[in-house]
């Protein structure tokens, strides 16, 4: 099994001022020893943030650490098929967590909002 990193956690691993083996340190001990890649959509991000520091100094810090990390990971492509399996992930994880709302609010009597119907 393998990992893909969020981009907002190398995002926060750069702003601490991690070098790239610390970071690799830190996903080894909170996530035990796995094959760590980034998502095409996460490298996207990571690029974005390139172009919108305030110095050139920041962008060669972040590119430095972003050069370096790319050095040991794979970047996996964003498919058809993994956008697929992605939104019917994500849409049945958010219409479990609807129809716990709905049955979880349904017997609570809501307070009348109208100043004429009530």
């Amino acid at each position: 099994m393998g990992l893909i990193l969020d981009s907002s956690v190398v995002i926060a691993a750069e702003r601490r001022g991690d070098t790239v083996e610390q970071f690799i340190e830190r996903v080894v001990n909170v996530t035990g020893d796995q094959d760590a890649a980034l998502s095409a959509v996460g490298l996207t991000e990571l690029i974005h943030g390139l172009y919108r520091v305030k110095t050139p100094a920041m962008r060669l810090r972040r590119e430095s650490f972003l050069n370096e990390l790319l050095a040991d990971l794979t970047v996996y492509p964003y498919t058809k098929e993994t956008a697929m399996l992605a939104g019917k992930l994500d849409g049945e994880r958010r219409a479990r967590v609807w129809l716990f709302r709905s049955e979880t609010y349904s017997s609570v009597p809501r307070p009348c909002r109208s100043a004429t119907r009530c």
